[in-house]
């Protein structure tokens, strides 16, 4: 499966506070976002405002461009997996629903 942007983000967040030792709660102090909300947001459970990604960052002690550029780099590396008789359809950020599409072969038997 795909990786999605929020989870790319919420991994390179992840990735940095640990390799600073840092604790979510220090994060979510600095920051000024609940505890819960960061560890979504890290999880790639919630989509980050630029606003939030911005203060997360910046109580990271680390440039948004340098996350930016992290990310980018990873979702570059993962294969993009899409079955040939689906189309994944997003309903909101939190829902995803593959409908499937009848195939060549069922077409040309219509």
């Amino acid at each position: 499966m795909a990786l999605l942007l929020r989870e790319a983000l919420g991994e390179s967040l992840r990735r940095t506070r640990v390799a600073q030792s840092r604790t979510l709660r220090e994060v979510s102090n600095t920051a000024r976002v609940s505890l819960g909300y960061l560890s979504e947001v890290e999880r790639g459970r919630k989509e980050a405002s630029s606003e939030l990604l911005a203060a997360i960052c910046e109580a990271l002690d680390v440039p948004l461009s340098d996350v930016l550029v992290d990310v980018s780099e990873n979702l570059a590396t993962v294969p993009v997996e899409r079955a040939a008789d689906e189309v994944a359809v997003g309903i909101d950020r939190d829902t995803r629903v593959v409908i499937p599409q009848p195939s060549a072969r069922a077409l040309a038997a219509a």
